[in-house]
């Protein structure tokens, strides 16, 4: 290690989840930066791979090279548990019309290949992740895939079979009751309804076990019934429509934990819930498509700042969601419309703001629907000016803009302050004499049942780490810190250590080596 340079004025080195300034200098240094925990008793779902790319050609020369970046280089001792990877995401959507259909079993073939080269075949699983209509049903048991799917699910399901995979589904009541006005409503929840389904002998009090008993049916028509199943998705959204907000989105989750907690299961898999269980989503994603509906946007249960949404257990003890800590929050201001200007032109102004940042709330439905025409011009302001980062020309809109430093926000319309952007600021800030490492949940959730306990467990669900050793670690730190010379306050990805012990290690090195900082953990 004597060979690496770090420049000495490197005083301060923050761990966190994500990091704006490190993703730009990795950019700049050709390094790629996963985010990730390594070591984690439940794996990560998924690797992602889209299904346009060279794994579909008759040679597994691709395939081969994506597992050694995306797969091999981070199944190591003490790194990365992978245990699925996911080839393409929901391909048989009929919104898609079947343009993926010929991909799908190509780019499985060629990667089961190359995971056998590999040695992980026996560990690393494939799946597909299939949408809720590639099958259908009146009832339950007469479940059956759509039927220009039927050879190749026959395919998919005889593949994962043989190769000891799950099919996973993705399962969302929700859109079942934002899509029929005569869907019931208390259905699509756990506590029970006044319009079960009844399908012979069986009764369905909740959407979530009819969906996946038609699964069932589906998969026993094709003679693989007692395959496992994994939930790859399921949720509800906070805001963005009717029936779309926090209690609803509180009351679904914590239902459907209580009901996977119980093991009792579906009438068709009784006693037998679903092998595992993701919840969607883990963050608001404020640029996403629309085109569904704008209640896309508002699935996460964390806010954007990593602040829970609402109280949620997860099965472990008394234990709740925990917020993120050591938030860096702007100052406390905010852009709306100037009172005494006159806003009949304001509309193009409005449209450009809300171009860029998201004014899905003031829309029919949403939390901030209700706060009147002002209003509705202070929000989308305001939302574009914290994105720009506060900066005062944002929120000029030629002259009909003013900063205020009174909270705006009206009832459950908030209006937010943003987070500090490190990618602009990480070379300017003040020398520090700590090292600080931040813990975080800012990864997605899984819920797993543990067949020996019959614990829950809630496990973290991101791309695999960076490395599993110190050594690389300090060079890839080295590496960064060459095309940023002036950095005296460094950040990178508590992911991408493997374990405390080589957190430790890493940092008792660089700390030598730049000059003896203090480390200090903190929780």
């Amino acid at each position: 290690m004597q060979s690496l340079e770090f420049p000495k004025q490197l005083t301060m080195i923050g761990i966190i989840d994500r990091s704006f300034g490190i993703q730009g200098a990795a950019e700049m240094a050709h390094i790629r930066l996963c985010h990730g925990m390594a070591g984690v008793a439940v794996a990560s779902l998924f690797a992602c791979l889209g299904m346009a790319t060279p794994l579909n050609h008759s040679s597994t020369d691709a395939s081969d090279l994506w597992v050694r970046q995306n797969v091999s280089r981070y199944v190591v001792k003490g790194g990365a548990d992978i245990r699925y990877v996911a080839v393409g995401n929901e391909p048989f959507l009929t919104s898609y019309s079947g343009q993926f259909q010929s991909f799908v079993v190509p780019a499985l073939l060629n990667l089961q290949q190359s995971l056998v080269k590999a040695n992980l075949a026996g560990y690393v699983k494939l799946v597909v992740p299939c949408n809720a209509d590639a099958y259908e049903s009146s009832l339950p048991s007469q479940g059956a895939f759509r039927p220009e799917l039927t050879q190749i699910m026959t395919q998919l399901v005889s593949f994962l079979n043989s190769n000891g995979s799950p099919f996973v589904v993705n399962i969302y009541p929700f859109l079942s009751l934002y899509g029929n006005s005569d869907f019931p409503q208390d259905y699509a929840f756990f506590e029970g309804s006044t319009h079960p389904v009844t399908d012979g002998s069986n009764v369905y009090y909740n959407a979530f076990d009819g969906n996946f008993d038609t699964l069932v049916s589906a998969l026993n028509k094709l003679g693989y019934g007692q395959i496992p199943i994994v939930i790859g998705e399921v949720g509800w959204p906070t805001d963005g429509a009717f029936g779309a907000n926090l209690s609803a989105a509180r009351f679904f989750n914590q239902g459907l934990i209580n009901h996977v907690l119980s093991n009792k299961g579906t009438p068709l898999r009784p006693r037998v819930p679903p092998m595992d269980i993701y919840l969607f989503s883990l963050l608001d994603e404020g640029a996403k498509s629309v085109l569904p509906g704008n209640f896309e946007r508002h699935w996460g249960i964390f806010s954007f700042d990593g602040q829970a949404k609402y109280a949620l257990n997860l099965g472990l003890g008394n234990r709740l969601l925990e917020n993120a800590k050591n938030v860096e929050y702007l100052p406390s201001r905010w852009c709306v419309a100037d009172p005494s200007k006159d806003l009949t032109n304001v509309a193009n102004h409005m449209r450009i703001a809300c171009s860029v940042a998201d004014c899905t709330t003031l829309d029919y439905g949403g939390s901030c629907n209700g706060i009147g025409a002002k209003g509705n011009i202070s929000y989308a302001f305001n939302s574009y000016y914290q994105l720009q980062m506060q900066n005062a020309q944002s929120c000029d809109f030629d002259g009909l803009g003013m900063v205020t430093f009174l909270d705006p926000s009206v009832g459950d319309c908030r209006f937010l302050v943003g987070v500090t952007d490190h990618k602009k600021s990480i070379a300017f800030r003040p020398p520090h004499r700590r090292t600080t490492i931040w813990t975080s949940i800012l990864c997605p959730i899984s819920i797993r049942k543990n067949a020996s306990s019959g614990r829950l467990i809630g496990a973290k669900n991101s791309p695999p780490a960076r490395t599993s050793s110190t050594d690389l670690l300090l060079e890839t730190l080295s590496r960064l810190l060459q095309v940023s010379a002036s950095v005296t306050f460094l950040e990178v990805y508590a992911a991408a250590f493997a374990s405390s012990s080589v957190v430790l290690i890493t940092l008792a090195q660089l700390s030598k080596i730049t000059g003896g900082a203090d480390i200090v953990l903190t929780k």
